[in-house]
């Protein structure tokens, strides 16, 4: 018999197709009961871009601002994605917004922050969407396969279909 899900990390780029991937976090939410932690990860600026950041903004306070006003963004993305997401539903199932406990984004290196996330959430899975993205990514691998051969539990990779989803 297999574990019951009760907490599922969903992982999130905001890419236009990661709400496929939303679609398979809720259908699981859905089918076993589950909660949804959704966690976006921004990475930190390289170094390079760190430098020329403060060398143009030359209060320490304006850079830290700038970089406050990135995860500020992504936050919104989310929830604006989020309320799209849910509109595109019918009525009836409206209701799974209520799955949702916590939507959080955070800056970090991608892998390593959704491995502890999920750890510290103790979920039981995590749901992700995966990316084609050319020879590239065959010689750096992705997010979605370091993910997957670090993680400990179950993590769904949801591939990314053939043509894009539509957006309302």
């Amino acid at each position: 018999m297999l574990p019951k899900i009760n907490k599922i990390l969903y992982c999130t780029d905001l890419s236009k197709n990661a709400v496929f991937a939303f679609r398979y976090a809720v259908y699981l939410a859905q089918q076993t009961g589950a909660s949804i932690h959704i966690l976006s990860v921004i990475e930190h600026l390289p170094s390079d871009e760190r430098l020329t950041l403060q060398s143009y903004i030359y209060n320490q306070s304006g850079s830290a601002e700038f970089l406050q006003q990135r995860l500020s963004q992504a936050q919104a993305d989310l929830q604006q994605r989020l309320e799209d997401f849910w509109l595109t539903l019918p009525v009836e199932d409206q209701g799974l917004a209520q799955r949702i406990v916590s939507c959080d984004v955070i800056e970090g290196h991608p892998t390593q922050t959704i491995l502890e996330r999920a750890e510290t959430l103790n979920c039981d899975m995590i749901v992700m969407g995966g990316h084609e993205k050319g020879w590239l990514q065959a010689l750096l691998g992705s997010v979605a396969r370091e993910v997957l051969r670090d993680s400990r539990i179950p993590t769904l990779i949801v591939p990314q279909p053939k043509e894009s989803v539509p957006q309302r």
